[in-house]
């Protein structure tokens, strides 16, 4: 008999923990489902005070257009544009031209100084201390050194490669050392 109440008790204590072990189970999927909802409700509160401040800018916007069309009405007499007011070509707009009074100040002019290449299409190079074009340029009357013959290497009719390949007519003293 003690084995039959040891038996019950056994089973008894599985019951009791499989009931825990569903409630246990059923609550977690309970707060899981409150969690999703507050979520979706805060997407939603987000959502919603977008929209709402979207519309205060809206009615923001609409009211200083009403005040400052109750400006220009009142305070400084604008009007909107009748159709008679618009131009039809250039000829129109430069015959509402008036000139120059005596007292105007001269109006700004913009001014773009031509730059003239040499001959071979790409510019001399300039020193920058002395303003007076590098050594070797052709400038002075002596021309480059040349591999592929008469023809300035510089020129924009050269290729890439002759160009990359010709000697550099500006060297700098580390270079030279370093040779």
């Amino acid at each position: 008999m003690m084995r039959n109440g040891s038996r019950l008790r056994q089973i008894g204590w599985a019951v009791v923990l499989t009931v825990c072990l569903t409630a246990f189970v059923a609550l977690t999927f309970r707060v899981n489902a409150v969690k999703s909802e507050v979520r979706l409700a805060e997407r939603q509160i987000i959502a919603l005070e977008r929209e709402k401040l979207l519309l205060e800018t809206e009615f923001q916007t609409r009211a200083n257009q009403q005040q400052l069309a109750d400006w220009n009405r009142v305070e400084f007499g604008y009007l909107a544009p009748s159709a008679d007011q618009y131009l039809e070509n250039e000829r129109q707009l430069a015959s509402l031209g008036v000139p120059r009074g005596a007292g105007a100040p001269e109006p700004i002019r913009v001014a773009k100084a031509r730059v003239e290449a040499e001959t071979g299409g790409i510019l001399a190079m300039v020193s920058p201390l002395t303003g007076k074009p590098a050594e070797g340029s052709g400038e002075d009357g002596d021309e480059p050194e040349s591999t592929s013959g008469d023809a300035n290497q510089m020129s924009a009719s050269a290729t890439l490669a002759e160009r990359l390949a010709m000697e550099s007519p500006i060297r700098s003293p580390s270079v030279e050392a370093a040779q």
